[in-house]
C-alpha cells in the first residue's frame, strides 16, 4: 500500500517535470518504480521503498554543495509525510535510504530504524538507483549527455575532473552493486560502461559525451 497521497504525488510531479531537470527527472522515478515492481517480492517494505524513490531527488541544485540535496530530500520526506501518520521507524528508513543516495554506501541497521530486512532494502533501492549505469551503450550515452545537460556550467575542464573523479570511485569499489540480485544482473556491463565513459573523458576515445 502506498504512502503517498495523491497531493504528494502531483507535488513531486511537479519538482521532477522542472525544466532543469534532465536526467534526475520523472523519467528516472519511473525507472525505479517499473523496477520495484518488477523485483517487489524481494523486498521486505516496498512501501517505504517507493516512498523513497518518490523523494530521494525532490531536492536537486547542480550549485549546491555535497550531499546538500539529499539531506533536503530527506527532510522534505519526512516534512510530508510524517502529517499523515507514517510511523517513526518507518520515517527513519525511508530518511536514510534517500541520505545514502549520496555515498551509495548501505547504512547501519541502526540508521535504519532496526527493522529486520531494513539493510536488504536500503541496498536494493540503492541498486537500483544506479541501474542506469548498467544499460545498453546508446541509452548510457543518452545518460551521460542528460547529466552533463545539468551541469552546464561546469567548464569541460572542471567536468571532466569531477566525473572522472566519480567513474573511478565506483570502479575502485569491489562491487558497485551491493545485491546479490542487481550484482548478478549489472555488474558486468556498468564496469564496462563506466570503462567507457572514463577513456572518453582521459581522451582515449575522442572528446565529448
Amino acid at each position: 500500500m502506498t504512502l503517498l497521497t495523491p497531493a504528494l504525488i502531483t507535488e513531486l510531479t511537479t519538482l521532477y517535470t522542472s525544466p532543469t531537470r534532465v536526467y534526475h527527472s520523472l523519467s528516472h522515478i519511473t525507472a525505479l518504480l517499473t523496477l520495484l515492481s518488477t523485483h517487489q517480492s524481494a523486498f521486505t517494505d516496498p512501501s517505504a521503498v517507493e516512498a523513497a524513490i518518490w523523494f530521494h531527488d525532490a531536492i536537486y541544485d547542480t550549485h549546491a554543495p555535497p550531499r546538500q540535496n539529499e539531506t533536503a530530500s530527506a527532510a522534505l520526506a519526512v516534512a510530508r509525510l510524517a502529517p499523515t501518520g507514517v510511523a517513526p521507524d518507518r520515517l527513519d528508513r525511508i530518511r536514510a535510504m534517500i541520505v545514502a543516495t549520496a555515498t551509495h554506501v548501505v547504512p547501519a541497521a541502526e540508521a535504519l530504524g532496526g527493522a529486520e530486512g531494513a539493510v536488504v532494502d536500503a541496498a536494493l533501492f540503492l541498486d537500483m538507483d544506479l541501474g542506469v549505469l548498467a544499460v545498453d551503450k546508446a541509452e548510457f550515452d543518452v545518460y551521460e549527455a542528460g547529466v552533463r545537460e545539468e551541469y552546464a556550467w561546469v567548464g569541460e575542464e572542471g567536468w571532466r575532473r569531477g566525473r572522472g573523479e566519480v567513474l573511478r570511485g565506483f570502479l575502485g569499489r569491489d562491487w558497485i552493486f551491493h545485491s546479490d540480485l542487481f550484482r548478478g544482473l549489472w555488474e558486468e556491463r556498468a564496469r564496462a560502461n563506466l570503462r567507457r565513459s572514463l577513456a572518453r573523458l582521459e581522451g582515449s576515445e575522442g572528446v565529448g559525451l
